[in-house]
């Protein structure tokens, strides 16, 4: 996940977070955490860039509507970035 930008990054969390979402619902949860408008040209871009990586899968929901669903790899990827984390931010007990 190093080489990720963190757009990807959060990109790749909130695919993760979400049940098989389309475009149109990660554009709206990243323009709530980004407190801005996130444009079309900025997110599939992205996505596709996660899909080649292998990170994210994109299905056909329909003829216009695309979804993404988090890959076993993507998975391992988040939970060892999750891991790398957590030896910086976790206090001691």
């Amino acid at each position: 996940m190093y080489d990720l930008t963190g757009f990807q990054r959060d990109l790749l969390y909130v695919v993760a977070g979400l049940d098989d979402p389309h475009g149109l619902a990660l554009k709206d949860e990243l323009e709530n955490y980004y407190e801005k408008e996130i444009h079309h040209g900025r997110l599939y871009p992205n996505l596709d860039t996660l899909v080649e990586k292998g990170l994210v899968e994109k299905g056909e929901q329909d003829r216009r509507t695309n979804v993404y669903t988090l890959t076993r790899r993507g998975q391992r990827e988040i939970t060892a970035r999750e891991e790398w984390e957590n030896q910086y931010t976790e206090s001691p007990n």
